[in-house]
């Protein structure tokens, strides 16, 4: 066995298998392209779980996952699903018991590979008791979303584990603005900025002539697009309802689903209407061939503490597809707004849209261009490593 790489254990807030990869699991896939051995630690669970049918079956699931061994899901990449007894918060012996089987288990992974004083890349603070018990080389926090402030989340328990996070850091690396002023007040000049970037290559192939799935072309066009999680505390439906009224000729096409136990009210009137089309969750690979056949890609993302701090991953996917964007005026996006059309209000939105029909490649963007290659999952992982720069730790 080859001692001499280095090895990251990543702790996750989504399970490898989730329908919807984002930075967690691409930066783990980056990391592992380039030789690194990871440990892919899943969720410990960031919401307080409540006594309704939804959060049992996910306890029953996560209690079923968590009794599996660490296994290999592909090269240099290791998954390990924490056996978490529910409602640790509540009772300590519980909690204690969480913590202790997670850092034995790691560390009986560590001691099997040799490996010594691991870097450790979080997307959480529940893990610095488990990390302290690793003694890492470097500890990255890659603060990729205001978790905080997302509903059921325990928010003052939440910051002040930050907090302490922030604190012990080696560096941190933020995806948006309002994120890294967040950040600063603690970490100082050990915070980092890296927007949210896209697989280029990817999504470039939707520029490609060929087919689009029957579904898509039985929608007469114009289309206009949204990909992702239909998630009732980011998208503003209420908006998109009242455009699917007024302009009954513009299809409104949605691939993505809504959050497991998700109903929300707002989204059943925008439903209900003959053009806007739920195809429901689509595969990664399979996104490229639906935005191929689109004319708009839209943003129609709420104003609110969550979305202020959140870039949104599809904007460079959007742009690799050769599509023009319409968002709504998120901070993130303040410095590529010569890059797509930002409206205010439903007025403004519905302006935006027209002009994007009209001249649809405006804003368009070779795929050699140096924006896009220097928002690609690569280019930020090698910017990222830099800055980590070489470990003397060989494990």
């Amino acid at each position: 066995m080859d001692n001499s790489r280095q090895t990251v254990v990543m702790f996750s807030t989504a399970d490898w298998k989730d329908r919807y990869w984002t930075n967690k699991q691409h930066t783990a896939a980056g990391l592992a392209a380039r030789g690194y051995r990871v440990l892919y630690v899943e969720s410990v669970g960031i919401r307080r779980p409540g006594i309704n049918a939804l959060d049992l079956r996910r306890i029953a699931t996560r209690l079923q996952d968590g009794l599996r061994p660490v296994r290999e899901v592909s090269e240099n990449i290791w998954v390990l699903s924490p056996l978490t007894i529910p409602f640790g918060h509540r009772f300590g012996v519980v909690g204690w018991f969480n913590r202790w089987q997670l850092r034995s288990r790691i560390k009986r992974w560590l001691r099997g590979r040799s490996a010594l004083r691991p870097i450790i890349w979080t997307y959480h603070p529940y893990m610095l008791d488990a990390a302290a018990d690793i003694d890492p080389s470097t500890l990255v926090y890659h603060s990729v979303d205001d978790l905080g402030s997302v509903p059921g989340v325990d928010h003052a328990a939440y910051y002040a584990a930050e907090a302490r996070l922030l604190a012990g850091a080696s560096h941190v690396f933020v995806t948006s603005r309002a994120l890294f002023e967040h950040c600063v007040t603690i970490a100082g000049p050990r915070t980092h900025y890296f927007n949210n970037v896209a697989d280029i290559d990817h999504f470039g192939t939707a520029r490609e002539a060929g087919p689009i799935p029957a579904e898509l072309d039985a929608i007469s066009r114009p289309r206009l697009i949204y990909v992702g999680a239909l998630s009732d505390f980011k998208l503003d439906f209420k908006m998109i309802a009242a455009i699917a009224e007024c302009r009954p000729d513009w299809h409104f096409v949605f691939i993505g689903a809504e959050r497991e136990g998700q109903h929300s009210p707002d989204l059943e009137p925008l439903a209900r209407r003959p053009n806007a089309h739920f195809l429901g969750w689509r595969a990664y690979s399979e996104l490229p061939v639906y935005l191929r056949g689109a004319d708009v890609a839209l943003l129609p993302q709420l104003i609110n503490d969550y979305t202020r701090s959140m870039f949104p991953m599809k904007f460079f996917e959007y742009l690799a597809a050769g599509l023009p964007v319409v968002s709504t005026a998120l901070p993130a996006l303040a410095e590529y707004a010569a890059l797509h059309r930002v409206a205010r209000s439903t007025e403004e939105f519905i302006a935006a849209i027209e002009q994007a029909l009209q001249s649809p490649s405006a804003n368009l963007l070779p795929l050699d261009h140096p924006i896009l290659r220097a928002n690609s999952y690569d280019a930020r992982l090698d910017a990222m490593l830099a800055i980590i720069g070489p470990q003397s730790a060989g494990g």
